[in-house]
């Protein structure tokens, strides 16, 4: 049996799985912190607990003494700054954080070629600018600073007490090179950061320690299990889906959404924000759009009007039609394929009649649409794919994979244990690390349940028009 962590965002989830299939299941729900605009934060040990927690509960459905490896996921970009006793010295500033826009600025003014070696342009979510922001504004924090570490890998350092992480975590910093899958010097220097701040980088299925014998007191985990680097949340999530070899893909519909693309070759496209990152897998890399609100806005939207997410999907599927506002999602800004973290939601269209599910509607709309624009940035890449798997808790919505699918004009399909697809795919890379799964074994791909298929655009096509209009229109007021 074999433990998957996801350190996500909204909550920590965990799976125990065999080689096939999912046996039990645990989350545990985290609050971030926002103490200024624009700002989003967690502290470290949030993660730590609310993981001794999660494995509680797992506790009362298998024996926590049969795992026999473990494999860790987790949110992507988040700057975990440890003192020279590993001890968090502030909150981690996430993915989510836009407060860095000036740095990243400055980073390309310095690099301007980092487009091309670390697969991205340089954004404030990314990790890079974060450390530059650091230096200017919390110089006492800046100085104390001694490791610099990936939200999973500070679990990792909890569980095992390495200091490591894996090609696709260390892909999402702008530290390293994408193609020689090593740290950039240069990058390093221009954001003011350390060599040997970083640390060590591996594949996603090689062991980089083994539960401590702390650990284990306080988690009731055995000490001695081998713990696997595992990878960043996308890269999870393609191992769940066998999405690691070239021609299959997925959208990832979390707290923020993501369209990716396997692929065998390192192929930038800076200019549009499609990143292309280094695989979790040895000589794999990826194509991926990453939107930062996912399906975030629907239960945004449920929490302003005392609604579940699902309530607020059951409400958008009663109505359709002209008269439904137009939403823009970007509570936090955008990254793929707009680059701006500036721009806000906003709501046009209101009128006096309209309903709480007119807004429902129109807020799912919203999230299709922007997996409609991700689409278009990767221009002929998408035509090679005939379908795209659907993971994440969004997922579970039949009438938002109904709806990307007609704005994308692909096959969305979904399989059984889709909403826990990153914790899943660590699981299956710590089976990988303990020998009873090659690294070829995990390009299968799960059976599937449902298929949604492209509907008629006409319906759609005005209102996703205006939709890109809007955007236009607000971001010339920022």
């Amino acid at each position: 049996m074999y433990l998957g962590i996801d350190i996500g965002t909204s909550a920590v989830k965990f799976v125990c799985a065999d080689l096939d299939q999912i046996l039990a299941v645990a989350s545990v729900g985290l609050k971030t912190s926002s103490p200024q605009p624009g700002w989003s934060e967690q502290h470290p040990d949030l993660w730590w607990h609310a993981t001794r927690e999660a494995l509680q509960q797992l506790a009362g459905k298998i024996a926590l003494t049969d795992v026999r490896a473990i494999g860790l996921s987790g949110q992507m970009h988040g700057a975990v700054l440890l003192d020279r006793h590993l001890r968090p010295i502030r909150p981690a500033i996430l993915w989510n954080d836009s407060r860095a826009a000036q740095e990243c600025d400055e980073l390309y003014a310095a690099q301007p070629q980092i487009g091309q070696i670390a697969g991205v342009l340089p954004l404030p979510g990314f990790t890079a600018p974060k450390i530059a922001w650091l230096k200017r504004h919390e110089p006492d924090s800046y100085d104390r600073i001694a490791r610099i570490l990936l939200p999973k890998d500070y679990v990792g350092l909890c569980l095992h007490g390495e200091l490591a992480t894996d090609t696709s975590d260390a892909a999402g910093t702008l530290w390293l090179n994408q193609a020689a899958r090593e740290w950039h010097a240069g990058i390093a220097a221009a954001t003011d950061v350390a060599p040997d701040w970083l640390p060590q980088v591996v594949d996603g299925h090689s062991v980089v320690g083994a539960v401590t014998a702390q650990a284990a007191a306080e988690t009731g985990l055995r000490p001695g299990i081998p713990v696997v680097a595992g990878g960043g949340d996308a890269a999870t999530g393609a191992v769940s889906l066998g999405a690691t070899e070239p021609q299959r893909g997925f959208i990832s519909l979390g707290t923020s959404g993501q369209l990716f693309v396997a692929d065998r070759i390192y192929k930038p496209n800076p200019e549009r924000y499609v990143h292309a990152f280094a695989h979790t897998l040895p000589g794999r890399w990826y194509q991926m759009a990453a939107m930062l609100n996912g399906a975030r806005p629907i239960s945004w939207i449920g929490g302003q009007l005392g609604l579940s997410a699902a309530d607020v999907v059951s409400l958008a599927e009663t109505v359709s039609g002209d008269r439904v506002p137009v939403f823009l999602p970007y509570l936090t800004g955008e990254r793929s394929p707009l680059g701006d973290p500036h721009i806000r939601a906003c709501f046009f269209g209101l009128e006096d009649s309209t309903t709480r599910a007119d807004i429902c509607r129109s807020v799912v709309e919203a999230i299709a649409f922007c997996f409609a624009d991700a689409a278009q940035s990767f221009g002929d890449t998408m035509g090679s794919l005939s379908e795209l798997a659907a993971i994440g808790g969004g997922s579970r919505s039949d009438l938002l994979l109904g709806l990307i699918a007609t704005v994308t004009g692909k096959s969305i399909v979904r399989s059984d244990g889709a909403d826990s697809g990153p914790a899943y795919g660590a699981a299956r890379l710590a089976a990988c690390g303990d020998g009873a799964l090659a690294v070829t074994d995990l390009s299968d791909q799960p059976p599937t349940t449902e298929r949604f298929e492209p509907s008629d655009l006409t319906a759609l096509s005005d209102r996703m028009a205006r939709f890109r209009k809007l955007y236009s229109a607000v971001s010339a007021i920022n």
